[in-house]
């Protein structure tokens, strides 16, 4: 009998005789966490301190830390330390059926807002690949060189260094036409929206179409804005821009369709063109994660077709993280005034210092650096996925791939709902997202974000998903263990 006190707790662990001393270790915390022993949240001692409690080497602790957090048993976040996990759960189950706790529809709104061991939901990239390193070496240059005045109010559009730089990757990566002075960055793509929107409505725009399947908040921050949204029905090929008429704008999302992942093809690109020209309108252009293609050349921005009535709209979300909230919109002319008044009100300008530093990462060419590594491991992340399906739930129908960081899992008609599914993942730890939550009503679907999982939870995300999606099929993938990416 072998133990340890820390701070809060008194545990001791019998890690009895016989396998070895790591196996050991890992079923006796395994059992801590589910007699109770160890309550959800605990922290627990460093792998340092643990080892000398225990007499065995730093590293066998180590090892059994970093397998129980991507088995989901405990959570480790820098400068918080190890922690048992908030929800707990069941080992996976290759069973075909999962018991449920409560109705499928409670689990599947209650997925969001809370922490899963595993996350496959969609809209986010692997935070933990952030590039902390090189993120504070370009802030370092950027600070050191700024003028002092960059500390102060500046130009609501924001820093010319960023805007400058923008504008040359921009061109070269995205084919977008600008200049520095029509570029304004915002905080984000939400609030991008919400200024255009609002910049729409001050100069007479009272209607805009709307994809008829994507993110909710959109359309929910241009009708705050005075504007009427009218959907616009989806094919294969994205928007269907031939059903636009009298529309004072339209929305569109040209290079990756989010859910579907279509890729609008040319003659469709030159028709929205057309229809924009003609009405005198606005084209609404959301990149989103444009950088991630892996299957096809890129597609360039609809913007280049028409600088004068198409406004661009990027972010880092995708890129970088969600959480610098850093965006930007290329504008046409006559919008201009308009959207720097509105950005002016909202909040002056966005921060100054994340701009520097943006500015200076794309400079030095540490931006495509990033976002070339990322690309390669999302795609090889994106292959073990269509991998796994194939071999483990052959009637599932896998579309939407070849860019960005997400996939479309087309259902059986005839098998489980959607609900029931997202509702089984989660006992599995699980969080995945049906298509119904982004306004599909043409059958059932899952929206997979294998860009969302940190590197070390991917192989246990995906053997889980597996897991859910054989109550879909007949084929059973009993003793399945993937490899590790």
């Amino acid at each position: 009998m072998t133990g340890w006190a820390n701070p809060g707790i008194d545990l001791h662990l019998d890690l009895g005789a016989g396998r070895g001393v790591r196996a050991r270790l890992e079923q006796a915390l395994r059992q801590a966490v589910r007699d109770g022993r160890l309550a959800p949240g605990t922290q627990l001692p460093s792998s340092r301190v643990l080892a000398q409690d225990l007499g065995v080497a730093r590293n066998t602790v180590k090892d059994v830390y970093d397998q129980l957090v991507a088995e989901g048993w405990l959570t480790a976040r820098q400068g918080s330390g190890t922690r048992v996990a908030r929800e707990t759960f069941a080992e996976p189950s290759h069973s075909k059926s999962a018991p449920m706790v409560s109705t499928p529809e409670e689990l599947a709104e209650s997925c969001h807002g809370q922490d899963y061991p595993y996350d496959l939901r969609s809209g986010s990239p692997d935070l933990s690949s952030f590039p902390r390193e090189v993120w504070l070496a370009a802030s370092r240059r950027a600070l050191a060189a700024a003028p002092y005045e960059a500390f102060g109010y500046t130009d609501p559009r924001g820093r010319l260094e960023l805007r400058e730089s923008l504008a040359e990757y921009l061109a070269r990566v995205r084919g977008v036409r600008t200049t520095p002075e029509l570029i304004v960055v915002c905080s984000g793509f939400v609030q991008a929206i919400g200024l255009l929107g609002r910049a729409l409505y001050k100069v007479g725009g009272r209607q805009i179409a709307v994809e008829a399947l994507g993110l909710p908040d959109p359309p929910t921050i241009l009708r705050d804005a005075g504007l009427e949204t009218v959907q616009l029905s989806l094919d294969a090929d994205g928007a269907r821009v031939d059903h636009l008429t009298g529309e004072d704008a339209a929305l569109l999302t040209p290079s990756h369709q989010f859910p579907t992942g279509a890729a609008m093809p040319p003659a469709r690109r030159t028709a929205a063109v057309a229809w924009a020209c003609e009405h005198g309108a606005l084209i609404v252009e959301d990149d989103y994660d444009g950088e991630f293609r892996y299957d096809r050349q890129p597609v360039g921005a609809i913007q280049g077709l028409a600088p004068h009535h198409v406004a661009y709209a990027g972010t880092t979300s995708k890129s970088l993280a969600p959480g610098l909230r850093l965006g930007w919109l290329v504008l046409p002319p006559h919008l201009l005034e308009q959207v720097i008044r509105e950005k002016h009100l909202a909040d002056r300008h966005s921060s100054v210092f994340d701009q520097l530093t943006l500015a200076e990462l794309i400079a030095s060419g540490g931006y495509d650096r990033h976002v070339r590594h990322m690309r390669a491991r999302y795609r090889r992340r994106r292959d073990q996925l269509v991998t796994a399906l194939g071999q483990h739930a052959p009637h599932v129908r896998v579309s939407g791939i070849a860019a960005g960081l997400h996939a479309v899992l087309k259902l059986p008609a005839d098998g489980p709902t959607e609900a029931e599914l997202v509702a089984c993942a989660q006992q599995q730890g699980l969080a995945l997202e049906g298509m119904a939550s982004f306004g599909n009503d043409t059958g059932p679907a899952l929206v997979v974000g294998y860009g969302t999982p940190p590197e070390h939870a991917f192989a246990g995300a995906l053997e889980r998903l597996c897991a859910v999606l054989e109550t879909t099929g007949a084929r059973s993938h009993r003793g399945w263990s993937p490899q590790r990416p």
